[in-house]
């Protein structure tokens, strides 16, 4: 093998080796936030214009990067069955650059079951684009009882 095919094979496995970094870095969109974990709501003062309840309980929450933002992901589980119209509802980013969606939902038009914890979950998701998220640190979903949040 000729010596500048040498040297450009040796460059080329010493520029793939430096891309290793490139996964554990900030600049990776996947390593933007990692698991969510409990934590306390918060109390935003702002004037609330929504009716809809609070969703009883965020079982979990997930952010997902695709390109050109990230997919927030949250199930929360109901007193019965029936609820629907879930929503992430985005409230004004805070000075601590915290970006909180409270995840309210209707409550069912006539009574209805209680049965298992399977089939009174709701799943919910909402797009955030690379430009709102550009100034976030955290993000929290918060329900009536708890909240869960994800961290870059």
């Amino acid at each position: 093998m000729p010596l500048s095919r040498r040297l450009f094979a040796l460059s080329m496995v010493a520029a793939l080796a430096g891309c290793g970094g490139f996964r554990d870095s900030r600049l990776n969109p996947r390593n933007w936030f990692g698991r969510s974990k409990p934590r306390e709501t918060i109390v935003l003062p702002t004037e609330n214009r929504e009716t809809r309840p609070l969703v009883d309980v965020v079982l979990s929450m997930s952010v997902e990067p695709i390109p050109g933002g990230a997919i927030v992901r949250a199930r929360g589980q109901t007193p019965t069955q029936g609820w629907w119209q879930a929503e992430l509802v985005p409230m004004p980013i805070d000075d601590n650059e915290v970006l909180v969606y409270e995840f309210r939902l209707q409550p069912p038009v006539t009574k209805t079951d209680v049965n298992t914890p399977q089939s009174r979950q709701v799943d919910v998701a909402i797009y955030i684009s690379d430009i709102r998220l550009e100034r976030v640190r955290e993000i929290v979903v918060q329900g009536a009882t708890n909240a869960r949040s994800a961290r870059r």
